[in-house]
């Protein structure tokens, strides 16, 4: 079969390029355990380096915090942690919101830094994968639920899913209504993230495909016509790079203020 290197037609090239489109969203494994069917994929392997980033960004930061930060890096860790504790903690949970803070700040950095990473070139994003986005979501569910018990009891909790003043014969029909849409929470909060993530993904490797198809095909003798299409596709790249680093924020701050909308409905009376 012809290099990719060789072609001069466009179509032919970018037939050849699919291939590595597919494989740079492969989620197989990086590592396998024999022939258990089980090991370490990509995305998990970026997780625990995200995690390690997190980890690292903290203690640093926490043994510089100064009365007067006189750090880029520390002000921007604190700038970041006092938005999640007052604008997310406080504005959305109110009273008692201290206590969900370190939870909250943990998923913000986890799925920033995560998104953050994705646009390096070459590097993945770990909430590029459902498994890793789903694991994010039963942490949140898990949490909020738990909380919900502790503060209204379980079978106060599980009546609380209703609101009250209802007439009575509307309970049970409200009941069902509300309770699925506390279970579908999980799989909502799964979802948002990881199909942004993955589209946002997706589009950047589709426009960086075609710019350097087009440019190789110029480089190999194609029609000059396609250098002017490739500089198109070049700029399409740099706007949608823009607008992935803009997403990659705004999809930490909703699924962490998502993650507070729901602890507080679960432990508030209403």
């Amino acid at each position: 079969m012809e290099s990719a290197l060789t072609l001069t037609n466009p179509i032919e090239m970018l037939s050849e390029l699919v291939p590595e489109l597919q494989a740079s969203f492969d989620s197989g494994f990086l590592i396998e355990f024999g022939n258990s069917g089980y090991g370490i994929t990509q995305y998990m392997a970026y997780a625990c380096l995200v995690w390690v980033i997190v980890l690292a960004i903290v203690m640093v930061a926490g043994r510089k915090l100064t009365l007067v930060p006189n750090s880029k890096f520390v002000n921007m860790v604190e700038y970041g942690y006092q938005m999640v504790r007052n604008s997310i903690g406080e504005g959305t949970i109110g009273h008692g919101y201290k206590k969900h803070v370190p939870l909250l700040a943990t998923l913000f950095f986890f799925i920033l830094i995560s998104n953050f990473i994705g646009l390096i070139p070459g590097a993945k994003a770990a909430t590029g994968s459902i498994q890793i986005t789903w694991a994010l979501s039963i942490v949140a569910f898990v949490y909020f639920n738990y909380w919900g018990v502790k503060a209204h009891g379980g079978w106060g909790y599980i009546k609380s899913i209703a609101p009250s003043g209802l007439p009575a014969p509307m309970v049970p029909i409200i009941w069902v209504f509300e309770f699925v849409s506390l279970v579908i929470r999980v799989l909502t909060l799964a979802v948002r993230l990881y199909g942004n993530m993955f589209a946002g993904h997706m589009a950047l490797g589709v426009f960086a495909l075609f710019t350097s198809t087009f440019i190789l095909s110029v480089v190999n003798g194609g029609m000059p016509a396609f250098g002017g299409l490739s500089i198109i596709w070049l700029l399409f790249e740099i706007f949608m790079y823009a607008l992935e680093t803009l997403v990659a924020f705004l999809q930490a701050y909703v699924f962490t203020i998502l993650t507070a909308v729901y602890i507080n409905l679960a432990t508030s009376s209403h």
